[in-house]
């Protein structure tokens, strides 16, 4: 059983945007800190941002400046603005419920992802 549902990825041009989100179906995601991370092609999964239980983010130098994660507990629903988007950014996002606060914990679960193309 998958206990979160990505959606939002689409094929884009370069200096688009996107808005991900990422619904929690088992669990109240108010109790974690959330994750976002993604996996080029022929690359391994790289952390993308993660906003903890009390709203403070952290981001990767990369998408800093132009990616914004939120969360909105109610909807239990988590968020990731993009814009500005570069090729590089190319991949499949993937939120992930962390384990022990560990994204690539191997008991973290994820969702099935969603694929952003950033190309013209």
């Amino acid at each position: 059983e998958v206990p979160l549902v990505e959606s939002g990825g689409n094929l884009v041009q370069p200096g688009g945007s996107l808005r991900l989100s990422c619904v929690a179906e088992t669990f109240y995601i108010r109790t974690y800190s959330m994750f976002w991370v993604r996996q080029a092609p022929g690359k391994g999964l790289e952390e993308v941002a993660s906003i903890d239980r009390y709203g403070d983010a952290w981001y990767a130098d990369d998408v800093l400046g132009r990616f914004t994660i939120s969360r909105d507990n109610d909807e239990n629903t988590v968020y990731l603005q993009m814009t500005n988007l570069k090729s590089e950014d190319t991949a499949v996002y993937y939120c992930v419920k962390p384990f022990s606060g560990v994204w690539n914990h191997p008991k973290a679960r994820r969702g099935q992802g969603t694929q952003v193309t950033v190309s013209s």
